[in-house]
């Protein structure tokens, strides 16, 4: 059989049970995905206990079935690949691409704010603390498929940044881009909030030798401008019980046409038939 050409992913993190701003990324990563007759996986971003929630991922994928997000293959745990991020932090570190540093905030705050590479130069060089990457590709633009092309700071785009934190912890950029490379993602969809952090993903992907996936960003849902609506800002949970409404409403932040209120197995096909992504608006936040 031959594989499908487009492989997308939703990947929650267990801080809480999903939010109607985390049904915007399920649902558009979901459409995208299936408009173009491609797989749908579900990843649990589960590498930062302290801010995980008892029972949150089961919540997070019972609360996906309710509202007919079915996904393919098998859902992959983060936390059952703690060995393969190892491995490939040992690669870099012998290789010269990755070093420790035992810079703090403090330290890079009077940097400017972001940090200067000091620790790279030291001979010897250290043996503990954060692990940051020799970051020889400094990607400062890039194109997003809806939302064109995007582009950060030079500064930001030049620092070695942190792929292991100093608490032990893995650091989102590494394990997000080796797990989009294994997965064979075609298309990452997400909200703008990770904008920036696209760039940095894309020196990973480029680091690793492995295929740059696309990128498409969705609005971000706001309770007021700059301040997103999330889990840390006690954002209320969806309704596992009478989903037909979330999914009508979050179809039409994403600027879809109306679909027929009936059971969601109806209402997704329908939406999927006559998804158009030049539909959703193009601006970086929507304020509810």
């Amino acid at each position: 059989m031959q594989a499908p050409s487009y492989i997308g992913r939703f990947a929650p993190s267990p801080s809480g049970p999903l939010h109607f701003g985390s049904l915007i990324a399920a649902l558009g990563s979901y459409l995208r995905a299936r408009s173009h007759q491609g797989k749908w996986l579900v990843r649990i971003e589960d590498i930062d206990p302290p801010r995980e929630v008892p029972g949150a991922a089961d919540g997070i994928l019972r609360t996906l079935e309710s509202y007919g997000l079915h996904w393919d293959d098998t859902v992959l745990y983060q936390s059952q690949r703690l060995n393969d991020y190892q491995e490939q932090l040992n690669q870099l570190l012998q290789q010269n691409q990755a070093y420790y540093c035992q810079c703090t905030r403090k330290q890079i705050q009077a940097m400017g704010g972001l940090y200067d590479g000091r620790c790279g130069k030291l001979v010897p060089a250290l043996d503990s603390g954060a692990i940051r990457v020799r970051n020889h590709t400094q990607t400062a633009h890039f194109n997003d498929v809806h939302m064109g092309a995007m582009s950060v700071a030079s500064d930001f785009a030049c620092e070695d940044f942190i792929i292991k934190r100093r608490d032990g912890l893995y650091a989102y950029q590494l394990a997000v881009v080796m797990d989009d490379a294994d997965q064979g993602i075609t298309e990452v969809v997400r909200g703008c909030d990770l904008l920036t952090s696209t760039v940095r993903q894309i020196d990973l992907f480029k680091l690793f030798d492995r295929h740059v996936p696309q990128w498409l960003h969705l609005p971000l849902l706001c309770a007021e401008p700059g301040r997103k609506l999330s889990k840390q800002n006690h954002a209320p949970a969806i309704d596992n019980q009478a989903p037909q409404a979330s999914i009508s409403a979050a179809l039409q932040v994403l600027g879809q046409p109306p679909v027929d209120v009936d059971d969601v197995t109806i209402m997704l096909k329908q939406a999927t038939e006559q998804f158009q992504l030049n539909l959703v608006p193009r601006q970086q936040e929507i304020i509810l």
